[in-house]
């Protein structure tokens, strides 16, 4: 199960017990804010894309939407968002749980600027109804951030 991934991806930091499991969904960004009760702009929502060969994932406030010229200006080519049957097999988390941690081999993570606006986020924890709150600069480390992009609107 992805959750147990990414418990021992935090247990090598010591941060296990910082992953929060919740009774009902956190698979939405309205549903995590809802269960957090917290602003949307603060759930770091996971998008997961094929560019070329790869797979990125790019991390982004909750509130926010790709903005596809500046996509196409950042990576040179139209977003393509992975198909639903396809974002488990290429990224290792079900839709709903997608993060940065514990990600399959070769998957490149991006944050985008838009995450800056606040001191701390909730991505999810591999499941439909986990998260951990981190700050920016953990996100940017235990994410393994390839760099910082500006791809919304």
């Amino acid at each position: 199960m992805a959750i147990e991934k990414v418990k021992a991806y935090f247990k090598n930091y010591g941060m296990e017990d910082r992953v929060m499991e919740k009774d009902s969904s956190s698979a939405t960004v309205e549903e995590a804010a809802d269960v957090l009760g917290c602003e949307p702009g603060r759930i770091a929502k996971t998008l997961s894309f094929h560019l070329d060969e790869k797979v990125i994932l790019i991390v982004t406030a909750g509130d926010k939407k790709i903005d596809n010229k500046k996509y196409r200006t950042e990576f040179g080519s139209k977003a393509h968002m992975l198909k639903f049957e396809e974002v488990e097999l290429l990224v290792g988390h079900a839709v709903g749980g997608v993060c940065p941690f514990a990600v399959n081999e070769g998957v490149e993570v991006y944050l985008d600027e838009s995450l800056k606006a606040y001191k701390t986020v909730y991505p999810a924890a591999g499941s439909g109804n986990s998260m951990i709150q981190l700050t920016i600069p953990e996100l940017e480390r235990y994410g393994q951030c390839k760099k910082w992009i500006d791809v919304c609107k």
